[in-house]
């Protein structure tokens, strides 16, 4: 008996003096040197901040665990384990001692609990946690001594504590050049264009991208990317187009040219050129985007970059070049046509001239003032950033050809790049315009400089009829605002965009495995330490909304990074919904083939007949963008590329028909007047939905009604859903029908049973609606 209790004694001994050098080796709980850490650290506000951000870790207890404690010492009554452990929150001590481990108020509010609950709910305690808190019990140990548990405890529910400094390296963003050492071996010629709208710079710097012997043009949108490209093309240029949703070769073998355009988040940093070429590169700024601009100017390796932007670009420029060690030479042009600012505002549509664009800032503007511009009797191009670029260039078109009756154009500020118009006057509709602030949330602001001067820039453009550009307001109140604005100088930039990369949140990830995606992402732009003269963070919002979306579908991290970087505009439900289904079905591993997009979109498309019905085209459209943009990043899951690509120009063409009618379409819309109302989708507040659940049975008759019709070649005329002809119909001659019929999907026996199947159908209906007529003359 004495030699058994001498053993438990030992076991109790040596267990409590292991764990405590292993856990905390300083038993000191009461020094002066603690007491003045703590008291230097307490003034850090942004701690909080910080800890706010990190999700403790659930840990359960083990229910197979032996109890190895309760055989050395007996089992201990929970309630007496719930004394102690309160007892040893209210030392003061206690915020010291975390405090010195990295624990603030916060944090150590959030371990306490989960200490104490994990103590509570625990069958068996571990075993050296045991033996202490028995000695304490037994007078034989100190409340304090319970402190190296809870601090293992406090680790493991928050990995954080142990990697702190790793994770403050990874997002050390001050010196972004070094990340591009392919571009620091050799010294560019740096070049930068700089002028207002139509003062031919960008000519001039294209003009040595074509001359070079190899070169990249990196452009903001994908039409003027397309337009660079077949300009390069046209001179007889080889060069290649290369934007999120195409690739497209100018070889007939379909290899590789010489020169490149692209948008410039494609920009390849590792591919040397002779000649780069930057456009809007003020566009460093922008709060969502700014980052592919510092990337391409960073990174590209170019022995000459040309820049192209305004004048308010150069001492930030200049500034970047020099942590590259890099000269800056300026060319200054100046407009190449006269500019006129009219003294007296346009105050009615009725005095709306051949060659005017109005410029209005939401499409419910856009659609009423094109509507009362119709009811003139005047023929109206319609351009807003929702539509397709084939419509857009089809609008534009219109406008610019003289032999058109179309002489007048609504638009938003859409056409600020990426459109070569032939305007006489731009008038502003309105001034206000919605702005996206640092939290991602909307708000209304006056144009700024650099917006105004883009905009009114579009009038009277070199080469075209008009030799002088004007610009006015719609309302009175807004002319002096106007002028204001058109007399100053752009702001100068002082900052350029950084957005973390894929690596670096798989670094963050390794460290820190039961975050979200979005957790880590907020975790790294707190810790993110940028040059705050040079540099800042863009907008992770819209990036944090996906992985908020997708958080519950299994995908590897590399994958669930780069869906979130897709492309979306998170204010249509639609093109959401459609995001979600890509999400999950990559997650099973299953195809995304075009009979399964077919079933969720609706194929094939009828004519609008509403303006909801177009606003849902359009939505439709992007979700077949979305298709392409996956189909080069997964190309064995969205494998039927060129299927869609055709499914998405006979689309582009069916909205260009819609745009056509867009009065008809806003009639038919009061007159019918079913849905409910969408808020923000595209930018409008009176955009509407069917009331028809997706996924119903209703929505898959009528699905296949209209596979059927297209199959059919069945054509709707200008009357919306009048059909041009009556009885049969002739078999469907589309690109898509021939190439279904080519890859054997579609048999020329299924489409004329469907034709039969619809002349029956159609046949019954005649004869319906003939006895109904004779009943009514009966009655």
């Amino acid at each position: 008996m004495f030699l058994t209790k001498n053993l438990n004694l030992l076991c109790r001994m040596y267990v409590r003096k292991e764990c405590l050098a292993r856990h905390f080796p300083s038993h000191a709980l009461r020094t002066p040197k603690i007491c003045a850490t703590y008291f230097q650290n307490r003034g850090k506000k942004d701690e909080a901040n910080i800890s706010s951000l990190f999700i403790p870790v659930p840990v359960k207890p083990n229910p197979d665990d032996i109890n190895v404690g309760a055989e050395l010492t007996g089992s201990v009554d929970k309630g007496d384990l719930l004394k102690i452990l309160n007892k040893f929150y209210q030392k003061k001590e206690l915020k010291l001692l975390a405090m010195e481990n990295g624990l603030d108020n916060y944090l150590l509010h959030q371990a306490f609990v989960s200490f104490r609950r994990f103590c509570l709910e625990a069958v068996t305690l571990p075993a050296d946690l045991h033996v202490v808190v028995s000695d304490i019990l037994q007078g034989a140990g100190h409340v304090d001594d319970v402190f190296p548990y809870f601090l293992r405890h406090a680790r493991q529910i928050f990995p954080h504590l142990e990697c702190m400094d790793d994770l403050k390296k990874i997002s050390d963003l001050r010196t972004p050049a070094n990340w591009y050492p392919s571009a620091r071996s050799i010294t560019r010629k740096i070049i930068f264009h700089a002028g207002p709208t139509n003062s031919g710079k960008t000519y001039h710097a294209l003009e040595r991208f074509i001359a070079a012997k190899s070169g990249v043009y990196c452009g903001p949108l994908k039409l003027l990317a397309t337009e660079v490209f077949h300009k390069c093309v046209d001179r007889g240029t080889h060069c290649d187009l290369v934007t999120g949703e195409e690739r497209r070769y100018a070889r007939d073998d379909n290899e590789p040219s010489n020169h490149v355009s692209c948008t410039v988040e494609m920009t390849n940093v590792n591919m040397p050129y002779e000649v780069a070429v930057i456009d809007e590169i003020q566009m460093l700024r922008d709060g969502g985007r700014g980052w592919a601009w510092t990337r391409a100017l960073l990174g590209v390796v170019a022995e000459e970059v040309h820049l192209c932007g305004e004048e308010g670009a150069i001492p930030l420029v200049e500034s970047l070049m020099l942590t590259t060690g890099e000269d800056v030479q300026v060319y200054r042009y100046k407009r190449l046509t006269e500019l006129e600012i009219e003294n007296k505002a346009l105050c009615t549509l009725d005095d709306v001239r051949p060659g005017d664009c109005i410029v209005c800032f939401s499409k419910a503007d856009v659609y009423s003032v094109s509507r009362r511009i119709e009811s003139l009797g005047r023929e109206v191009a319609v351009i807003y950033g929702g539509l397709p670029p084939g419509t857009k260039l089809a609008q534009a078109r219109k406008f610019n050809d003289p032999a058109d009756p179309c002489k007048v154009m609504v638009a938003t500020d859409a056409i600020g790049m990426g459109l070569n118009l032939s305007i006489r006057r731009v008038i502003f509709y309105s001034l206000m315009k919605p702005y996206v602030n640092e939290k991602g949330e909307k708000e209304m602001d006056v144009l700024s400089v650099s917006q105004a001067l883009q905009i009114a820039g579009r009038a009277g453009r070199y080469g075209t009829q008009f030799e002088k550009g004007c610009v006015t307001t719609f309302k009175p109140d807004d002319l002096p605002t106007l002028k204001n604005l058109l007399a100053q100088t752009p702001d100068a930039i002082n900052k350029a965009g950084l957005h973390p990369t894929a690596d670096q949140i798989e670094l963050y990830a390794y460290h820190l495995p039961n975050s979200t995606l979005s957790n880590l992402m907020d975790i790294f732009t707190t810790l993110c330490t940028v040059d705050d003269s040079l540099y800042f963070m863009c907008n992770t919002e819209d990036f944090k909304f996906l992985a908020d979306m997708i958080q519950h579908v299994p995908l590897p991290l590399r994958a669930r990074y780069v869906f979130c970087c897709a492309p979306i505009n998170k204010r249509m439900p639609f093109v959401c919904s459609m995001f979600l289904k890509f999400a999950r079905q990559y997650s099973r591993n299953d195809a995304l083939t075009f009979d399964w997009l077919c079933r969720h979109i609706g194929w094939p498309f009828a004519m609008p007949r509403t303006i909801i019905d177009l606003v849902h085209l359009e939505a439709v459209f992007d979700v077949l963008d979305l298709y392409l943009w996956f189909s080069y990043r997964f190309v064995d899951l969205f494998p039927d590329v060129q299927l869609v690509r055709d499914m998405q120009s006979e689309l582009d063409k069916i909205i260009q028909e819609g745009v056509l009618q867009l009065t008809r379409l806003l009639r038919n819309s009061e007159s019918s007047g079913s849905g409910v109302p969408i808020l923000g989708v595209s930018g409008t507040d009176d955009a509407r939905i069917p009331l028809t659940p997706p996924g119903s049975d209703e929505d898959d008759f009528i699905m296949r009604q209209k596979r059927q019709s297209y199959y059919r070649g069945e054509k709707e005329v200008n009357e919306m859903g009048e059909r041009s002809k009556k009885g049969s119909m002739k078999v469907g001659k589309g690109r898509l029908t021939e190439r279904l019929l080519a890859q054997g999907l579609l048999t020329p026996n299924m489409l004329q049973e469907l034709q039969k199947e619809w002349n029956e159908t159609d046949s019954d209906s005649h004869n319906q609606g003939g006895k109904r007529s004779k009943r009514k003359k009966k009655k």
